[in-house]
């Protein structure tokens, strides 16, 4: 297959004069995860009523000091236009995931071929954008990820608005070699299987293009794909990814009592598994405490493919899971384990030499590849800093959601409800640790 030359990053950011240079210009410019489980939703619970809010967890920035709110209705309105295309559709209908074939049922593709992007809620508040996003879930849960990119990359034209064409090659020129130097180390790992997960607060579109192309070049087979379903079908790369934690976190509102809560999680995982087998068999343990989940995971838990560490500190997450596996009889040389959450190159060639040939090992690196411009520009400028901006399913049914996750600093929910969950999931094994992204 023959693919589009590359473009000139800088050229485009100095030259565009159109109107409204839209972000967001496919439906499937989103993560293959939000597709995934947007499939089981709409099988399993479709009508459920749900708000996802818009959650910036780096706090000393203000949103709205940064951003016009002109442009950002402008590009969340012309997200809203957007349906998926005749070529898509043939794509999604006939792409191989994960071995296999038909995926998505003819069904959802017959519904999403009408679907477009509900309306949404916008107001200031002490600096801050509140985005609310209110509906039926299967209605609003691909708000997610266009309205973090769209933020995210605002933030950066911002940061660039009136910065000359000169500078403009510099700053990129060093991002291009700043991101080479780390693919260069990467391929040193000889067995490395990594995947871009940066769609979510990527620097723009474009770049984040740039980043996987190079990616694609220089690792070769140990880039097995990306996240994000447009680029997939673009560069003709595989879409990599499973579930999040939106799942859980519903269906722990939908309970009617504590013992309901308990099992939750592990309802979840049944709903999942009457779509979706083998490599797509995931867990995402850590939504209510990660050691918790495992003390009461049912036995049949153990016989799904792998899990992915999200929140919980690397080395003890892989250590525990490991553990586990050999207490039931399992052996982990046959699992997948899924490392995700803020990597830099340091903490995967960390994680790589701690548990390679000890599982399967995969990462999906996220905003450290496709938003670190740090020591880029010439001169200083923190809105080249990436933030930890995040949008979170907040209500379900007319009840708060919670998450808890292994690391404190990241409980979503009213303090009231984080209290409550807490005592009765438990907070053993969680600890405190800095949210960078």
């Amino acid at each position: 297959m023959v693919q589009s030359p590359m473009p000139d990053i800088a050229r485009r950011v100095y030259d565009h004069n159109f109107k409204l240079d839209p972000i967001v210009r496919s439906l499937l410019d989103t993560d293959v995860y939000k597709l995934l489980m947007l499939q089981t939703i709409w099988k399993e619970r479709p009508n459920v009523p749900v708000t996802f809010s818009l959650i910036n967890r780096t706090h000393s920035v203000r949103l709205a000091d940064e951003i016009d709110e002109t442009t950002l209705r402008a590009q969340l309105d012309h997200a809203r236009t957007i349906g998926i295309t005749k070529k898509e559709i043939i794509w999604l209908t006939g792409n191989t995931f994960y071995g296999r074939e038909r995926l998505f049922s003819k069904e959802f593709i017959e519904w999403l071929r009408h679907y477009r992007l509900p309306e949404y809620q916008l107001t200031i508040e002490q600096g801050q954008y509140k985005i609310d996003f209110i509906g039926d879930w299967a209605d609003v849960t691909l708000w997610e990820i266009p309205v973090l990119s769209i933020i995210s990359e605002l933030r950066s034209r911002s940061a660039m608005h009136g910065v000359g064409r000169f500078e403009l090659d510099v700053l990129y020129a060093r991002a291009k070699a700043k991101l080479w130097e780390k693919v260069l180390r990467l391929d040193q790992l000889p067995e490395l299987k990594i995947a871009d997960f940066g769609t979510r607060r990527r620097h723009g579109f474009l770049w984040q293009r740039w980043c996987i192309a190079a990616m694609k070049e220089g690792l070769g087979s140990k880039f097995i794909g990306t996240s994000n379903v447009l680029m997939a079908m673009d560069l003709d790369l595989d879409a990599i990814g499973t579930n999040a934690h939106e799942l859980p976190m519903v269906e722990a509102a939908l309970a009617e009592n504590d013992e309901a809560l308990l099992a939750s999680p592990y309802q979840v995982l049944k709903h999942w598994s009457r779509t979706y087998d083998g490599n797509l068999l995931i867990v995402l343990p850590d939504t209510y405490g990660t050691t918790a989940f495992l003390d009461k995971a049912p036995d049949w838990v153990a016989e799904w493919s792998g899990f992915r560490i999200d929140s919980k500190e690397p080395m003890a997450g892989g250590e525990e899971l490991i553990q586990w596996w050999q207490d039931r009889g399992q052996n982990p040389k046959d699992k997948l384990l899924i490392f995700s959450d803020g990597l830099t190159v340091d903490k995967i060639e960390q994680v790589y030499h701690r548990f390679n040939n000890r599982v399967r090992l995969s990462f999906g690196w996220g905003t450290h590849l496709t938003n670190d411009f740090s020591d880029c520009a010439t001169v200083h400028n923190q809105q080249l800093k990436a933030i930890s901006l995040v949008c979170k399913v907040t209500h379900a049914n007319g009840k708060p959601t919670v998450k808890l996750s292994d690391n404190y600093d990241k409980a979503t929910g009213p303090e009231s409800e984080i209290k409550r969950y807490r005592s009765i999931f438990g907070q053993l094994n969680m600890a405190k640790h800095d949210v960078i992204v």
